[in-house]
């Protein structure tokens, strides 16, 4: 019998998944703890996937009329508890500035010098600082609608802080919008809740449900909230982007009105969106390996890396020239929205070389030796394969089909996470094995069990929390064309109710 290969991430997903995600990260130089608590530094290899996503989604979010604008960070408190759900929903977590200026204290050392006139919140998300503009901003029928996003921070003091998945600062984009009827805001949410499925789906490759979320867990001052719910490799749920319908709530409360048609008075009906860096964690999640981290392609901060071995230095110059020469022309070839991005590791430092990229999780490794030179070919590996995995190929015909191999790495990882999530995905009706599959352990995964569970529930709020009291388990979306059944709650046994999706989450 083989022995098994030894895996470059200690320990594995199934020894110990929440310490595997930390290790990873750090293995692939994405992320670290910062200086101040619950913040963190994205590094270079990190922030080039964020830059990735915000290119791409900016040009979705674009071609459905939306423009960018910016905000302040500082919101007055006067502001925030205008809208009494809002307030309470985020007091828990608001950094609150109360004073400006340093001086020096009576015993050394700097203090605050100067109390504010009113505390300013540092933005958890930014409906009333917004509010306020729309107000002033729109008087008649013909200002709308007015469709904005900001890329930007916000903060959320976090007690329990995990790098990228819960941050106390954190990036992201929100979006917020002003219509003339309820009918166009609530297809406006819906619409961007579709955006944010056809970007986690075709660019993250992260397969998603789209649903609405239940009172309980709709955002503070929202009528509706839609949800993309996506399962990681430990089978919990991550909430992967959020649309919400905020009715006339904020409208009322920042006085957002405005002359109709027929030159009555009426309220804006409003809306507001949101994706975060969050969704670095969830690919790490969804497509990372005991190797490291496994990056799609349209993604990914790199496509290839190639990797000259310069074993003897008579070899040096001409296997650099054919590597610069063919680093040049993959350069020139574009996939799907940019030019292939090359990277190029002549480190002498031998096997280790190769285990660094793929823990990085470059999808492409090239390695360039006297014989490739000689034949003019390629010799590499896919991330999305074992890593001992190679393939030889002519040079130009590896230069010409480079996007199609890209486009294969990335249809793999989505069609394999979404086998995952099938998998994991049950139907169950019955009370004992609702709560059965939640509970079970596994001696070889004792951090892993259940996934997905499509169970009824009755639609009482009281019932939704006592099997989260009971089972640290909730009610991650409602599908939106669930329909009532005679089947009795999975919580309560009452009748009637609807099919929803429940699990663990992060």
């Amino acid at each position: 019998m083989s022995k098994k290969q030894a895996s470059a991430i200690s320990p594995t997903r199934a020894e110990d998944f929440p310490e595997w995600y930390q290790q990873v990260i750090k293995a692939s130089d994405l992320a670290e703890r910062s200086a101040v608590r619950g913040c963190i530094v994205i590094k270079p290899w990190g922030y080039a996937i964020w830059e990735n996503m915000v290119r791409i989604l900016d040009g979705m979010f674009k071609q459905t009329g939306v423009k960018n604008a910016y905000f302040p960070i500082f919101i007055p408190l006067s502001f925030l508890e205008r809208e009494a759900a809002h307030v309470e929903g985020f007091a828990k977590e608001c950094a609150v500035v109360t004073h400006h200026r340093l001086e020096q204290g009576p015993e050394g050392g700097l203090v605050p010098a100067a109390p504010l006139t009113e505390p300013l919140i540092v933005r958890p998300t930014s409906e009333t600082i917004i509010g306020d503009s729309f107000a002033n901003w729109i008087k008649s029928h013909r200002d709308l609608p007015v469709l904005l996003n900001q890329w930007a921070n916000v903060v959320r003091w976090e007690m329990r802080p995990r790098i990228f998945l819960r941050t106390s600062e954190f990036l992201w984009q929100e979006g917020h919008t002003v219509h003339a009827t309820d009918k166009e805001a609530i297809e406006r949410t819906h619409m961007m809740l579709d955006v944010y499925a056809r970007f986690s789906e075709e660019i993250l490759a992260v397969p998603v449900i789209q649903g609405k979320k239940s009172p309980a867990e709709t955002f503070p001052g929202a009528i509706d909230t839609l949800c993309i719910e996506a399962m990681m490799q430990d089978r919990k749920a991550i909430q992967a982007g959020t649309s919400h319908f905020l009715g006339q709530n904020f409208s009322k409360a920042f006085q957002i009105k405005f002359q109709d048609k027929d030159e009555n008075e009426a309220y804006g009906w409003t809306t507001s969106w949101g994706f975060s860096t969050r969704m670095i964690g969830a690919v790490i999640m969804c497509h990372g390996d005991d190797d490291g981290i496994s990056l799609p392609p349209r993604i990914a901060s790199s496509h290839v890396v190639l990797l000259p071995i310069l074993r003897k230095p008579d070899d040096r110059e001409r296997i650099m020239t054919y590597t610069e020469t063919l680093a040049r022309e993959l350069k020139e070839k574009e996939y799907f929205d940019r030019k292939i991005s090359v990277e190029i590791d002549d480190r002498n430092i031998g096997g280790a070389r190769g285990w660094d990229w793929i823990k990085k999780g470059i999808p492409i490794r090239v390695e360039i030796g006297p014989k490739e030179v000689e034949k003019n070919i390629v010799y590499f590996g896919r991330r999305d394969k074992e890593p001992r995995y190679r393939e030889s190929m002519e040079k130009n015909r590896f230069i010409q089909e480079l996007p199609v191999i890209l486009d294969d790495i990335q249809t793999t990882l989505y069609q394999n996470a979404l086998a995952y999530r099938e998998k994991y995905t049950v139907n169950i009706d019955q009370r004992d094995e609702f709560y059965a599959y939640f509970t079970s352990k596994n001696p070889e995964q004792p951090e892993i069990h259940g996934g997905f569970a499509i169970s009824p529930w009755c639609g009482s709020g009281a019932c939704e929390e006592k099997i989260k009291e009971d089972l640290g388990v909730t009610i991650r979306c409602i599908p939106l064309d669930a329909q009532q059944t005679e089947t009795p709650c999975v919580g309560c046994g009452q009748r009637p109710a609807r099919n929803v999706y429940f699990a663990k989450a992060y």
